[in-house]
């Protein structure tokens, strides 16, 4: 038997079937959360990349110094 079904056993045999199903939501949604703070930071990085090198052409072929 592993851990999961071990806990989810004792949960279940107090009678907090509310609360186990309340901690997997929880769990789920703060997983869910970091994923997307994951990808959105991930794209802001390739956004300001993409700015950087847009800036370094605008100023190679408009003449301006470095």
């Amino acid at each position: 038997m592993n851990i999961f079904d071990k806990v989810a056993e004792a949960v279940i045999s107090r009678g907090d079937l509310a609360h186990l199903a309340l901690f997997v939501w929880a769990s789920g949604a703060s997983t869910l959360l970091a994923m997307t703070l994951r990808d959105l930071f991930a794209a802001n990085r390739r956004f300001d990349e993409f700015v950087r090198e847009l800036s370094l052409f605008n100023r190679r072929h408009t003449g301006e110094p470095s």
